[in-house]
């Protein structure tokens, strides 16, 4: 079964946020499984807010990733630039540190190819 996902690329003041999670001990763009019946815009927003507590608006989509997940299932990933209209990030057991990173800084500190490849068509 293929897993559908979609996260954002939130970008304020030339920088994009990346979040760390303790769980895997990596740097990502937020993102999450859509539940179903959700459209993936509606998931990309909610999983952004879920991570970042940030409230976003919804830009151009910027492309799809699709790799094979930790379970061994293949995954695809939608992505939206997204602009911050506000909100305030708390540390969960989910994500426990946001950054704001230039594109250099979000390229030395990003975990996976596949976002490497997104930050450089964005």
């Amino acid at each position: 079964m293929r897993v559908r996902a979609a996260g954002g690329i939130v970008e304020r003041d030339g920088r994009v946020l990346l979040v760390h999670r303790p769980k895997y001990d990596d740097w990502t763009f937020p993102k999450g499984k859509c539940d179903e019946g959700e459209a993936d815009e509606a998931c990309a927003l909610r999983e952004v807010w879920e991570e970042t507590g940030l409230r976003c608006e919804l830009g151009d989509e910027v492309g799809r990733t699709e790799y094979v997940d930790g379970k061994g299932r293949p995954k695809v990933v939608r992505w939206w630039r997204m602009t911050p209209l506000g909100g305030e990030f708390v540390p969960g057991e989910e994500v426990d540190e946001v950054r704001w990173e230039t594109r250099d800084g979000a390229a030395a500190l990003l975990s996976y190819a596949h976002d490497l490849e997104l930050l450089e068509d964005v």
